[in-house]
């Protein structure tokens, strides 16, 4: 789906409009799919440098979580760098799909990864943020994505963060697995993204395409999957949602390992964190955007 914002807060703002450094807005950006809502935080002294951050398997068409679920724009509010969150894309991986999901009444054709590397630049180059000195973080869905725009766009992002990312697409059980996750978050057809072990889903892969991660800063993170500070399950529902969020992370830090162990076969350098509790869940991952935080500032030189 693509978002679409309500006409009190969307603003279609004309190129060449400007913004108080600090400020946030809500944008509309016209793409292929139509418009597409971004939320922003200008950077704090007007510089160039953006951090965009990507959601998850479950991105709503209201608002990108890391707006709401973290104290991301808090986190940053000093820094010279702008955030930009884009809205929508459930399921979507981020990625230019062949055609419109065939199991859920899709009308459009995904075409995020044009969105985000050639649309939505040439939209905020106009308002001053750069087209090369860029980072990229996503978490689950949205961090096996970062890396791949990083890997094919090495010209825009300088640094890019994956937290309990899906890293090995192509391991034993992996494609099924997200057949179902898509299917059970809006009903989407991993078929209509890429066929089954095709030239498309191998592009997808970071442990396929990891090669081309030479040179770039990365931050790459998934915990064990057992309960930590952060889930306190009260209710019979709670307790459902965390064996969930258990499972699901401890998918990921295999996945996640796998790929580390991929990255130091090639001498390739990335910065690791694999705590040692921690399920599948926005605090924890608030907490790795922190962490990251001077790893991010560095590569882009903006603090």
């Amino acid at each position: 789906m693509v978002a679409v914002a309500s006409s009190a807060t969307a603003q279609a703002v004309p190129p060449g409009d400007s913004y108080a450094p600090g400020s946030f807005s809500e944008l509309m950006v016209p793409s292929a799919m139509g418009p597409v809502k971004v939320q922003v935080r200008w950077a704090a002294r007007g510089g160039g440098a953006a951090l965009y951050l990507l959601d998850g398997m479950r991105a709503r068409d209201d608002r990108n979580a890391w707006s709401f679920e973290t104290n991301a724009t808090q986190l940053f509010d000093a820094d010279d760098v702008t955030l930009v969150m884009p809205v929508g894309g459930q399921s979507s991986f981020y990625t230019d799909w062949r055609s419109p999901s065939n199991t859920n009444g899709q009308k459009i054709t995904y075409k995020w990864e044009t969105f985000l590397t050639r649309e939505l630049p040439a939209f905020l180059a106009a308002h001053g943020v750069s087209t090369t000195n860029n980072a990229v973080v996503g978490l689950s869905m949205g961090g096996s994505a970062a890396l791949t725009l990083a890997a094919y766009h090495r010209d825009q992002f300088r640094f890019a963060g994956s937290f309990s990312g899906a890293l090995d697409l192509t391991a034993p059980g992996m494609r099924e697995a997200i057949r179902v996750a898509m299917l059970d978050a809006g009903g989407y057809n991993v078929d209509a993204m890429a066929p089954p072990w095709s030239p498309q889903w191998l592009r997808m892969d970071p442990y396929v395409f990891a090669p081309q991660l030479r040179g770039l800063s990365m931050y790459i993170s998934a915990a064990s999957g057992l309960p930590g500070r952060f889930d306190h399950p009260s209710s019979p529902i709670g307790v459902f949602d965390t064996a969930t969020a258990m499972g699901l992370e401890a998918l990921c830090l295999v996945t996640t390992r796998a790929f580390q162990i991929r990255l130091n076969s090639l001498g390739i350098p990335a910065h690791y964190d694999f705590p040692g509790t921690g399920t599948h869940g926005w605090k924890y991952w608030e907490a790795q955007l922190a962490n990251a935080r001077p790893q991010i500032l560095g590569a882009l030189n903006a603090g």
